[in-house]
């Protein structure tokens, strides 16, 4: 599963062009992940080369996990391996991502949490219930949010709950894009307790098949996905407070396109079996419009964080 940080535009025909891992950061980012690309404009210089080198990296990590990098699987264990024993090795990604976090000043541990997000990925995806999936986001995308908020200065606890959120609240919206695409790799993220025991096979044959109940079932679960995305975007997005105001703009550029992917599957009757949605340009551009209204909440009270939120994380680094 590519996290909201990763689309998969750029998967087919991948073998006849260059890794990733031979990409520079921002050509990384403007041909993986246009939307980031779009609201990372916004960043002052500086940040703007920390948030690409980031994502770089996690895209990388991600390859790696899918097995798109000769060796990737191994490489990903021994990168574990590596930032858990504080050692390198003549890997070049281990010793520039462990150069890196120490200069940005980001925690071992939120990193080696998101590789063993992406490590799930190599066994039979069959989530059984909310709070797996929620745990599932956390590792994958909640925690990119906290190292973008290492990168961008802000390190406040109650930032730190919004962030995990906003990263959540992404990767629930990818998930509820991605049905297809997830079953075809043999992987099923929506919940046993929502849809059963349907299996990724199961997915691709009813796809095609009509109406028909599982259809219908998986589309009342991307219903739930949405809806429960939603939730975790509105506290994602009232904890951008705590950031620089053009940080707080661009984080915000990129969850509402982000959240438009959500919006455009709910418009379109949840219907998974079409395809995956995609933002436009035009689309792009009327939420970066639409962007600036968030700004106007820093002139109200600093948000409380809701506990309730984050109880199927307890246990996770910077959970509270």
């Amino acid at each position: 599963m590519k996290s909201w940080r990763l689309p998969n535009s750029a998967r087919v025909g991948k073998s006849a062009m260059q890794t990733n891992e031979e990409l520079t950061p921002e050509l990384s980012l403007a041909k993986n992940g246009k939307s980031f690309d779009w609201a990372g404009r916004l960043l002052n210089n500086e940040t703007g080369r920390d948030a690409a080198q980031l994502y770089s990296f996690c895209r990388i990590l991600d390859d790696m996990a899918d097995g798109d990098i000769p060796n990737g699987p191994q490489r990903l264990l021994a990168v574990r391996f590596g930032l858990s024993n504080r050692s390198t090795s003549e890997d070049l990604i281990l010793m520039e991502l462990t150069d890196f976090i120490v200069r940005k000043k980001i925690p071992f541990e939120i990193i080696i949490a998101m590789i063993d997000g992406l490590l799930q990925d190599q066994n039979i995806v069959d989530v059984k219930d909310e709070d797996e999936l929620l745990q599932y986001c956390y590792r994958v995308a909640g925690t990119v949010g906290l190292m973008m908020s290492q990168i961008l200065g802000c390190t406040k606890k109650n930032a730190l709950l919004h962030a995990i959120d906003l990263g959540i609240a992404m990767q629930l919206t990818n998930i509820a894009r991605d049905v297809l695409e997830d079953a075809h790799m043999g992987r099923r993220y929506l919940p046993a307790s929502w849809v059963g025991d349907i299996s990724p096979d199961k997915i691709l044959s009813v796809s095609g098949s009509g109406a028909c109940q599982e259809q219908e079932k998986i589309s009342t679960a991307v219903k739930q996905l949405i809806d429960l995305s939603e939730i975790y975007y509105k506290s994602g997005l009232v904890g951008l407070i705590y950031l620089r105001p053009r940080d707080h703009l661009a984080i915000a550029v990129a969850a509402k396109i982000y959240r438009q992917i959500g919006i455009q599957i709910k418009s379109n009757g949840y219907k998974w079996y079409e395809g995956r949605e995609i933002t436009t340009k035009r689309s792009k551009f009327a939420c970066s419009i639409r962007s600036t209204r968030n700004l106007a909440s820093r002139l109200f009270q600093i948000p409380q964080h809701q506990k309730s939120l984050h109880v199927a994380l307890a246990g996770l680094p910077y959970v509270d």
